[in-house]
């Protein structure tokens, strides 16, 4: 496992860079990448239903499906580590009742509670048109992702968000089902190269109002 880790929360959003090429002799164990796929979703979601779903491609078989379908970015998939395939589960109200459930027996939330709002829950998500349930999760999704890049950088692994590929083909090709799990993006991670490019932002008095 690797143990070189970044306690500087400074340093790991204003050291992150969006990296192409990759050491590719580091291998991440499936231990840590679990350990960090589990430190991403702690992320916040709409009524904590957590639909992202990942699908981790860290194998020569897995990459050697994938590279066909991401043309333009075959250095991620070839250097990195692993390659991060996110998507969103758009049937995840199914794991409302186990979710509150597992809530009550933890006592993070009262039973009287959970029975309040399950039903109501799903009386929201009945009534959700399919293009207003994939924006929400689509929103979830763009949580998980960003933070999923934090915690690489502090285990010491660089990430790059790609959204250049084949969407409707990737759930095909992995034997996923494309009606129900919706690709939002890929995440190459691994150990950096190089440093990678540093990249201007907008001065928040452009983009910020106050009122």
């Amino acid at each position: 496992m690797n143990k070189t880790k970044l306690n500087d929360f400074q340093e790991i959003i204003t050291g992150r860079r969006s990296i192409r090429y990759y050491d590719p002799t580091v291998k991440i164990s499936r231990e840590e990448m679990k350990e960090m796929l589990t430190e991403a979703s702690l992320a916040p979601s709409s009524v904590n239903l957590q639909p992202w779903r990942f699908l981790v491609i860290d194998t020569p078989e897995g990459k050697e499906t994938l590279a066909p379908l991401a043309r333009f970015n075959q250095s991620q998939v070839e250097s990195s580590s692993a390659v991060i395939a996110v998507f969103v589960d758009m049937k995840s109200d199914e794991y409302l009742e186990r979710i509150y459930e597992t809530a009550v027996e933890k006592g993070f939330m009262p039973e009287d509670v959970k029975n309040q709002q399950v039903p109501a829950i799903k009386g929201y998500f009945d009534a959700m048109t399919h293009d207003q349930l994939k924006e929400m999760n689509l929103i979830d999704a763009g949580l998980v992702s960003m933070q999923l890049m934090l915690v690489a950088r502090a285990h010491g692994y660089d990430t790059n968000p790609i959204g250049g590929y084949e969407k409707a083909q990737v759930a095909d090709a992995f034997g996923m089902d494309k009606e129900r799990y919706y690709p939002v993006m890929l995440i190459s991670i691994g150990k950096a190269a190089n440093k990678g490019y540093a990249s201007v932002r907008l001065p928040i008095d452009e983009i910020t109002d106050w009122k």
